[in-house]
């Protein structure tokens, strides 16, 4: 059987670049396709596959303004000798074409959110002018009419999560089944707590990091932020002396950080949320707006504190709740080994109807 996986762009190795990563141990001899390629910035076993990158691949450093090219790139793909497609999307990667006897499986981490559901707060709120705002509002029409259509193109859908599920079905009107992204859990530890908070993420608008900037400026309590992206500037000057921005770490950094954090916060809505569980198989509990992917990963009271809504108010309220409770750093792990990286492989390959050798 012929295999071929379709990822919107391999350029970093966030949580997507992840499920590829799995995917290829799962199929070592399939070739992947991609928007953009740089063999910099993935994992080996991702860049030792035969990868084709379409021919916007010269302009990947502007990778994120070339959405309105990304349809016809995409669709110059020649997926013609292949027996299984699998699509992994965020972004476009679904509307490649694939032929009739081609099973398409499409593994969705969320319908685009900048022309969905996020899509009134890039139009109004986020956009940096209004030239920017008039280009977004003249072309988030038909691009939303060509990636409705290519959910037709699709044969079978798979959610990153019960939250990504349901907008899958408001969004195309396609069931979906559930199986969650892998998290190498098995790389954590955990060690005493040392007296700070943890926040990692890139530093976008929708993550809402600012609120949790200005909660704890006021409180006195200190914070560690990893990440970058541009909300830095804007977060640094909102953010007291309490409040360390560490960049970008490298993944042995990171993990001594959750290893030695009270605990993670999660200020925004996740599609999954990876980072929750990567803090719990540190042994650390979550705290967390309690909405989207974290409903699905971290069990309330047992392994994190949830609050209602995104503000100081009342994260404060539950920052202050966690001071009065106590977890324990075994059933935290314990949690976070449900979605460990093997767990994904059974389900992926039980759902594709596949034996896979250990």
């Amino acid at each position: 059987m012929r295999i071929a996986i379709v990822h919107y762009w391999l350029v970093n190795m966030r949580g997507g670049e992840r499920v590829i990563s799995a995917l290829c141990k799962l199929f070592p001899d399939a070739d992947l396709f991609t928007l953009f390629y740089d063999p910099q910035k993935v994992a080996p076993e991702i860049s030792q596959h035969q990868i084709t990158p379409s021919f916007l691949n010269p302009l990947k450093r502007f990778h994120r303004q070339l959405l309105p090219l990304m349809p016809f790139a995409l669709e110059q793909f020649d997926l013609r000798p292949y027996d299984l497609v699998i699509s992994s999307e965020s972004g476009p990667a679904k509307g490649v074409l694939t032929s009739a006897n081609t099973r398409h499986v499409c593994y969705c981490h969320t319908p685009m959110r900048y022309l969905w559901e996020l899509y009134p707060a890039f139009a109004n709120e986020w956009s940096s002018g209004w030239l920017q705002r008039t280009i977004l509002a003249s072309l988030a029409t038909p691009l939303r009419v060509w990636d409705y259509s290519t959910a037709a193109r699709v044969d079978e859908f798979i959610a990153n999560s019960e939250n990504v599920r349901k907008r899958i079905w408001k969004t195309y009107r396609r069931e979906s089944l559930v199986i969650h992204p892998p998290v190498a859990v098995q790389n954590f530890t955990c060690e005493p707590s040392k007296d700070y908070f943890l926040i990692a993420s890139e530093l976008v608008r929708y993550k809402q990091i600012d609120y949790a900037v200005r909660c704890f400026t006021a409180s006195g309590r200190d914070l560690i932020i990893v990440g970058d992206g541009p909300e830095y500037k804007s977060l640094k000057q909102q953010s007291g002396g309490n409040i360390k921005f560490a960049g970008r770490v490298s993944d042995e950094e990171l993990r001594g950080l959750y290893s030695r954090c009270r605990a993670f916060l999660l200020p925004g809505e996740e599609d999954f949320g990876i980072t929750p569980v990567e803090a719990m198989a540190s042994g650390k509990p979550v705290i967390a707006l309690g909405r989207g992917g974290v409903l699905d990963s971290v069990p309330e009271h047992t392994a994190g504190v949830f609050y209602p809504s995104p503000d100081e108010a009342h994260l404060s309220a539950a920052i202050d709740r966690f001071e009065r409770m106590q977890f324990d750093p075994a059933v935290l792990r314990s949690v976070a080994l449900e979605f460990s990286e093997e767990r994904f492989l059974e389900r992926m390959a039980q759902f594709l109807g596949i034996s896979r050798s250990r």
